[in-house]
């Protein structure tokens, strides 16, 4: 590592760039299209995120429950409230609605009023016979029609739930998409090209409204809304960061090579994603534009000293050849510094995160690679820059602004301690406040049609997404006793009792209804029978398949196992950690553990168990990023004291940000779980800096403690404020997203680094001044492992060692 940092070889490696200019492009342009080629094997993600490792005892159980019943995700629903549904124009219609879907290859089966089946008793043959509910040559009649509202509405409770909600007397068709597509590209071309076109057109044709939803449905529509923002953010982001370039440097030339420079990082970004075979989430979407608000910078950086240098001598390859030597370095360290705060995510054993670490810690290295072998290069074949090119060098403004940095750090010492210790003491107490959010549909756009679908549904039918019970009898055909039936009924009634959980569908609902129909459809008899009952009943009950079929599988090929489902309504994490804290007891108290097993799953639950799962890692994820900066700094600087100042000014921003979060209650959730590990990554970059040039205006001002901090704030401020502008209108391009969780990833690392900003140019000098006698002396401020080459000085001591 030493021997990276070495003047000679920044020097060897700036003479190899400038000499070989036309190889460098070159390999710039291949590696280019390597990765563009690679843009065909992208993928978008066609499944929820995981947020649990494999081995994990909760998916686990969940595909253990998949292997006994299949996959639980794959319903459509489509309903209506429209009171006329009744009649038979109407009617009529939806009855071609059910018909359309039907003749797609992706629907497995539908069940809704034009199909929907029931039972009925042939007492001469003791069994039950399937019918349809409804006679369809009779749909031309009104009569028939109110008829059959009133039986389904009245008379059929066992599809209350499934096809129909007394609330709003609302109307609801079940679509079962082939459970092999439910993760797979074909859902997706199911729902966007045939299901949404023909529900547009069918309420264009007939009036009659109608709301969409169902996990394959919302998913696929969230996924292509990822689709559509990417282009948007990847515009946004160079469009911001671009004007801000101008604005600072007042240069289209070097605004033009800055965006060159990211534009190919954000294809490689892309081709990395295809290389590797990783999918784009909601998580790896955002990765592109975040290489053109971390890459900016570091073109501020070497474009602003160039200018300088040709400003002080005029020698355009002196000043090609000490940008790559003096900025080279340091620029390497802040980026290494920023990759090891994403690459933290690699630990986290959540392949989601993973992903998203290995992909933007690569990336940041790539960034900042391309930063250094471009823009020297274009520069080396453009004429130098003009005076006006220059004028941003000396602008009043940012002389005022450095101006009141220093005189603040002088004279208001205090108050900045003051305020920060206060700062502190706040956020702790907002912090207490902060809440963890599991939620499936929290960070989906507010403003679609589907989130407001899905609101309808929840309220229509007390929620969207499946939550299973799988009961495990411990023998085979256990289910169908009369004393476990009785057992799954006491669980259901448990559950109805939750109020953000839905009346439970179960094998006990088609043994009421079989008691229903036995007793000639009196609905007053839907009701478990007696064990007598059960005698008179069995020898009726020899095929239900087919109804069973049309309502979901309650009972595995065994009779083992049974599955009891509710619908779940949008809670977070600790709202389902208290209803699943109600519900064990008196799971435990109904099913013995010793004799029965029941597991509670569904990818719902298994979201909101990954949550809390990488609340637990951010602490290590976090954690490893403050070990691994502090190790740098320990190898930097090699003083314990200077680690702990290190960290102060770059910690309390993160505290803010969390108090921050508390106070406005955004929720930890896995979108702001990033915010810590990539704001602290980041703005540790101005502490070594700053604190880089602190020690080397230390030596040369023969350990003259406030010269050294003053003079450091001056040169470093500029620098400082230009990156963390950057950064800060960078990231508040997330905040255009629909998705809630992108909108406060974005404002949070935005926040946070305008804090450290501003930390680490107050609070920073201000520790190093008060502290001036422990940390500034020779004996406990050794001689630095890092040699950052920042000064003529520099490249003379290390010429001269060489020499010698």
């Amino acid at each position: 590592m030493n021997k990276l940092l070495s003047l000679g070889f920044w020097n060897a490696l700036a003479g190899w760039i400038l000499r070989n200019r036309i190889s460098v492009i070159s390999l710039v342009i291949l590696a280019t299209i390597f990765f563009a080629s690679q843009w065909k094997y992208m993928r978008f993600s066609y499944t929820e995120a995981n947020l649990l490792p494999d081995d994990h005892f909760i998916n686990v159980q969940y595909r253990n429950f998949l292997d006994k019943f299949g996959d639980e995700g794959n319903l459509i629903v489509i309903a209506t409230t429209d009171q006329e549904i009744f009649t038979p124009q109407k009617f009529k219609h939806w009855v071609q609605l059910t018909d359309t879907l039907q003749t797609f290859d992706e629907v497995e089966y539908s069940i809704g009023l034009p199909n929907l089946k029931i039972l009925e008793k042939n007492a001469e043959e003791k069994r039950f016979e399937i019918v349809n509910a409804f006679d369809l040559s009779q749909k031309n009649n009104a009569k028939a029609l109110q008829e059959y509202q009133q039986l389904l509405f009245e008379e059929l409770p066992f599809y209350q739930g499934i096809a129909f909600s007394k609330k709003n007397y609302t109307i609801q068709t079940a679509v079962y998409i082939k459970k092999e597509i439910v993760n797979e590209k074909e859902r997706k071309n199911f729902v966007l090209n045939n299901l949404r076109p023909l529900m547009n057109e069918f309420q264009k044709e007939t009036g009659i409204e109608v709301k969409v939803s169902g996990m394959p449905y919302i998913r696929t529509l969230n996924s292509q809304n990822i689709v559509d923002e990417i282009q948007w953010f990847v515009l946004a982001a160079l469009g911001v960061t671009s004007l801000i370039f101008f604005f600072f440097f007042r240069s289209f030339r070097a605004t033009l090579i800055a965006m060159v420079t990211v534009v190919i990082g954000v294809m490689w970004a892309f081709g990395t994603l295809g290389a590797l075979g990783y999918e784009i989430t909601v998580l790896t979407a955002i990765i592109p534009p975040l290489i053109i608000v971390i890459g900016i910078p570091n073109c501020v950086f070497l474009i602003n000293k160039y200018q300088q240098e040709i400003k002080k001598h005029g020698n355009q390859a002196k000043s090609l050849q000490r940008v790559i030597t003096k900025i080279g370095n340091a620029t390497l360290m802040t980026n290494l510094t920023t990759a090891s705060g994403f690459a933290t995510f690699i630990f986290t054993q959540s392949e989601l995160l993973s992903e998203f670490g290995i992909v933007a810690s690569l990336n940041i290295v790539a960034i900042f690679l391309l930063s250094l072998l471009i823009i020297p290069v274009i520069y080396s074949y453009m004429p130098p820059p003009k005076e006006k090119h220059l004028k941003h060098l000396g602008n009043r403004w940012i002389e005022s602004f450095v101006n009141w940095m220093v005189t603040t750090v002088k004279q208001r010492r205090v108050s900045i301690y003051i305020v920060s210790v206060t700062v502190l003491a706040v956020s702790i107490i907002g912090i207490y406040n902060i809440k963890i959010s599991g939620s499936l549909l929290e960070d989906m756009p507010k403003k679609a049609d589907f989130f407001k679908d899905i609101q309808f549904f929840e309220e229509e039918f007390e929620g969207i997404m499946p939550l299973e019970f799988m009961i495990n009898t411990q023998r085979k055909n256990g289910v169908t006793k009369l004393t476990n039936l009785k057992k799954i009924e006491q669980l259901a009634l448990q559950i109805e009792e939750i109020p953000e959980l839905s009346s439970p569908l179960s094998v006990v609902d088609l043994a009421k209804y079989a008691k229903q129909t036995y007793y000639n459809s009196n609905p007053k008899y839907f009701d478990l029978p007696t064990r007598q009952e059960t005698n008179f009943i069995m020898p009726y009950i020899k095929s239900l398949d087919e109804l069973q079929e049309g309502t979901g599988t309650f009972v595995d090929s065994t009779g083992q196992y049974a599955r009891l489902t509710t619908f779940m309504k949008d809670v977070g994490t600790e709202e389902m950690e208290r209803i699943e804290a109600k519900l064990k007891p008196e799971i435990e108290k109904i099913f013995p553990p010793e004799q029965f097993e029941v597991i509670m799953t569904g990818k719902a639950l298994i979201f909101q168990k990954g949550t809390r799962y990488l609340v637990k890692n951010l602490i290590l994820s976090l954690g490893l990023a403050i070990l691994l900066i502090a190790l740098f700094m320990a190898w930097m600087f090699r003083s314990f004291r200077m680690i702990v100042i290190s960290l102060v000014p770059n910690l309390l921003p993160l505290l803010m940000t969390a108090g921050m979060m508390g106070f406005l209650g955004i929720p930890i959730k896995p979108s702001t779980i990033l915010v810590f590990s990539i704001a602290f990554g980041i703005s540790v970059d101005d502490t070594i800096h700053f604190l880089a040039k602190y020690r080397q205006e230390l030596k040369e001002n023969h350990w003259k403690i406030k010269r050294s901090v003053y003079l450091s704030l001056r040169e470093t401020a500029v620098s400082m404020f230009y990156t963390s502008i950057v950064l800060f209108f960078g990231f508040s391009v997330f905040m255009i997203s629909s998705f809630g969780g992108t909108v406060a990833l974005g404002g949070l690392v935005s926040a946070t680094l305008l804090f450290a900003m501003l930390a680490n140019l107050l609070l920073l000098p201000s520790l190093l001044l008060s502290l001036e006698r422990s940390i500034a002396n020779k004996n406990t401020l050794k001689e630095p492992q890092m040699k950052l080459i920042t000064s003529d000085q520099d490249l003379k001591e290390e010429q001269e060692k060489n020499e010698n």
